[in-house]
């Protein structure tokens, strides 16, 4: 009879699941939620610098743009970081390598020495780079 009563039990385990367990799928959902609040919210990284101004401008906001700002002391910074011109260099190179199209967008602060700006330019001419801005700020009326 015990046999019996196994038997039993065995088979009332393998009937239908009255129940859908939904707790990975809440994971993966808040996951994707931090992921899409994390991506809608990024901008351009970099210093703050005191942009010149010019009549137009045009946007240069894309997802993969590489910001390098020289600040008002002359320092280099590739989206935040401060690097070196050779840094700045090989780190565009290994981008390049991984992304050949990426846009680069130049933020020089208005009294930086104009030969800093001409330095980065001439460092992503070097690297052949093809989508090149220069950011200026909006003029006061």
């Amino acid at each position: 009879m015990a046999s019996v009563k196994a038997s039993m039990d065995d088979d009332e385990q393998d009937g239908p699941v009255d129940g859908i367990n939904i707790t990975p799928l809440v994971d993966v959902l808040m996951v994707v939620l931090v992921m899409f609040i994390l991506t809608a919210t990024a901008q351009v990284a970099g210093i703050q610098v005191d942009l010149p101004k010019a009549s137009a401008s045009v946007s240069l906001s894309e997802p993969k743009t590489k910001a390098v700002s020289v600040d008002n002391d002359g320092q280099i910074f590739l989206d935040a970081y401060p690097v070196t011109l050779d840094e700045l260099e090989d780190r565009l190179r290994t981008e390049k390598a991984t992304n050949p199209d990426f846009p680069v967008v130049v933020r020089g602060d208005a009294a930086v020495q104009y030969q800093k700006v001409v330095e980065v330019l001439d460092v992503l001419r070097r690297l052949e780079l093809a989508q090149v801005g220069l950011v200026t700020g909006k003029p006061k009326n």
